[in-house]
């Protein structure tokens, strides 16, 4: 009889209880993220502009390091081509948005 090889992770010994709070679990919106890096970290900043605005808030600040983040970009390619799987291609604008952002309407007054 042929010996079933076991799938670590399906040990739960192997497995991690996340514990999401209410507060956290409600997300952040972020509509721009600003990366930077030393040799030992990558600090990402994720920053609400709002129209109209000339002043951007950091919302939430993650700072990883280099494995970590090459794992972030693994995973977040591989969920990108599973949502284009099942959505369709995102479409992406051929030039960055230039600075500051007024989400292509009018200016307003108050």
């Amino acid at each position: 009889m042929a010996k079933q090889q076991q799938n670590p992770a399906n040990n739960p010994e192997n497995q991690i209880n996340i514990e999401l709070s209410e507060e956290i679990a409600e997300g952040v919106y972020s509509n721009l993220a600003m990366i930077a890096h030393s040799n030992s970290e990558f600090v990402v900043d994720f920053i609400r502009m709002m129209p109209g605005l000339p002043k951007a808030k950091v919302k939430a600040r993650i700072v990883l390091t280099p494995e970590h983040a090459k794992r972030l970009l693994q995973a977040l390619a591989d969920n990108i081509n599973k949502y284009e799987e099942n959505f369709g291609s995102i479409n992406m604008p051929n030039q960055f948005p230039a600075f500051p952002m007024n989400f292509g309407g009018t200016m307003g007054e108050a």
